[in-house]
């Protein structure tokens, strides 16, 4: 089992009435709260504000969360985190082997609910009740190769945590967060042809530079993986790597920050490595106040369009009325003007291939144990 916490502010019973409706994410159908309190029925919800904690289990896989051991990441996690931060409450999110123990979970007690892809019949078997983690909106997962059949399993379809649940993922749809989301993790964003070549490019270059990956990630900090991750987006692991504009080297790094970065040969392997991780190191401190996984990607953004770019688009974030601290509406801002400027759609398509890149070096065996 592994287990992650996101931090949030104190919410109680007597806070609850002066908080605005859209920051409790709550749906119509929420029972008022004197309603609440006086019913003796022992509800999730409850337990959530009393303890100021919203605990979710599921399984690991594609569309739910990936676990790299350090931070959670993926469609259902950043799903079941954006509610979780609606209802002001830290996120408890525990994974387990399989969806039967989920389920039990939830039936036991021990998690207010489960992201699941168990089917309806064996949720319906424990007396459990469910809802579509999508609202309906199976078409927008499916094109992106994410399993369409995710549901938010609860205890009890009276509990006041099932109707603002349902209430925040359908509000979720029509603002387009699901898509986006849904966007960002693409399961297709690399074709699988590819993956054969990519597979050897790894095999034949990995084995060269890995150690080097490794010291200058433990120097700054950082998964050596997600480096080797970003050099390969770069350079394919190709030190000698030019490109028409002038950056050059395995981590493709500019004439004037290579300079800055202390790098006197760009072409130099090792030079390149830790001058690149040097480079997103400061990168990632231009966003401490954002949350990992979050500000990994802010990071990789600036990496490739650079920081005054980034600080541009979220200042039009900021004057939209959005959050320009959250990623899901960084990425959208790209993505839906990637039509129109080619550095949007370049910067979508590095950040979610790194993401991919990540996710497959660190689970292929092979390479983690080259």
């Amino acid at each position: 089992m592994h287990s992650s916490s996101t931090s949030g502010s104190r919410l109680c019973l007597n806070s609850l009435k002066s908080l605005p409706i859209k920051a409790l994410a709550f749906s119509t159908l929420l029972l008022p709260f004197h309603s609440i309190n006086a019913s003796k029925t022992a509800y999730q919800f409850d337990n959530v504000v009393n303890s100021n904690t919203l605990v979710v289990v599921s399984v690991v896989n594609p569309t739910t969360v990936f676990d790299d051991s350090e931070h959670f990441h993926g469609f259902g996690y950043d799903l079941v985190r954006n509610y979780a931060d609606s209802l002001n409450v830290k996120l408890e999110f525990k994974t387990v082997d399989d969806n039967a123990t989920a389920l039990k979970w939830v039936k036991q007690g021990k998690a207010s609910f489960a992201m699941t892809t168990a089917s309806i019949q064996s949720i319906e078997a424990k007396s459990l009740t469910s809802f579509s983690a999508t609202c309906g909106e199976t078409a927008a997962l499916q094109k992106n190769g994410l399993n369409a059949n995710l549901n938010w399993v609860f205890k009890a379809a009276n509990d006041p945590l099932s109707d603002t649940a349902s209430g925040f993922v359908c509000r979720s749809k029509q603002s387009g967060t699901l898509q986006q989301l849904a966007s960002f993790y693409n399961r297709n964003v690399i074709k699988q042809e590819s993956w054969d070549s990519i597979q050897r490019d790894l095999n034949n270059r990995m084995p060269i530079y890995k150690a080097s990956f490794q010291r200058t990630a433990q120097l700054y900090d950082l998964d050596w993986h997600l480096l080797a991750a970003i050099g390969y987006q770069e350079s394919y692991l190709k030190p000698n790597s030019v490109s028409p504009t002038g950056v050059r080297g395995l981590m493709m790094l500019t004439n004037s920050t290579a300079k800055a970065m202390g790098v006197s040969n760009r072409t130099d392997p090792v030079q390149s490595i830790q001058g690149g991780a040097k480079y997103y190191d400061l990168m990632l401190s231009r966003y401490d106040d954002i949350p990992f996984p979050d500000r990994n990607w802010y990071a990789l953004v600036a990496y490739n369009m650079g920081p005054g770019a980034v600080n541009q688009i979220r200042k039009s974030i900021k004057s939209q009325g959005k959050d320009p601290d959250q990623w899901v509406n960084l990425y959208a801002y790209l993505d839906s003007n990637k039509a129109r400027n080619g550095r949007y759609r370049q910067a979508v398509q590095y950040v979610t291939r790194i993401r991919a890149y990540l996710e497959h070096i660190k689970t292929t065996p092979q390479l983690v144990n080259i």
